[in-house]
């Protein structure tokens, strides 16, 4: 197993690991970040962490759910250190369509986007953890509670808060 070699200090098969995860581990924090940039910064740290702390790997779950526990944890953490900074007045109103034409679409998509990163953004970095874990990942409410270390519970009213202002931010998109 490359998980037990790598605890063992074999770092070809870390590398192996980082090769084989990294991928959806970025992806992961990018959704949880709202940016590549930051996605990748927590992304090397969970990393760094993750060789730091492979001798306490039980493989009582996967590597991969371990290893997502970490990356999770890790934007968490840089959530909360920078605090949303979007008000969900910020969040503009489409413009009327005129008409339906494929750039039209994809401005509007784009628009859409940027709006709901802008939401995202009021969401605190509890509500933004769950909220991403559940409604993009679709991770069930007890998997999501065992990774944050709360009751499945609290993630069920992170969540509905979440969606909640969410909505509201998003009401003219309807």
């Amino acid at each position: 197993m490359l998980a037990v070699r790598a605890a063992e200090g074999d770092e070809e098969a870390f590398e192996v690991l980082v090769h084989r995860h990294g991928a959806a581990m970025l992806q992961l924090a990018e959704r949880l970040m709202g940016t590549r940039a930051d996605a990748e910064d927590a992304v090397q740290d969970a990393f760094v962490s993750a060789w730091r702390k492979l001798p306490e790997f039980r493989g009582e779950a996967g590597f991969g759910t371990w290893l997502h526990r970490i990356v999770t944890n890790r934007c968490l953490n840089l959530l909360r250190a920078r605090r949303p900074v979007a008000d969900l007045d910020a969040v503009a109103e489409p413009a009327a369509p005129e008409h339906r034409s494929s750039p039209v679409r994809a401005a509007e998509s784009h628009a859409a986007a940027h709006d709901l990163d802008l939401a995202m953004r009021c969401l605190s970095a509890e509500q933004r953890v769950c909220w991403v874990l559940r409604e993009i990942e679709g991770r069930p409410y007890e998997s999501i509670a065992q990774t944050v270390r709360i009751s499945p519970e609290a993630v069920r009213a992170r969540v509905f808060r979440a969606r909640r202002v969410l909505t509201e931010a998003m009401a003219a998109w309807r």
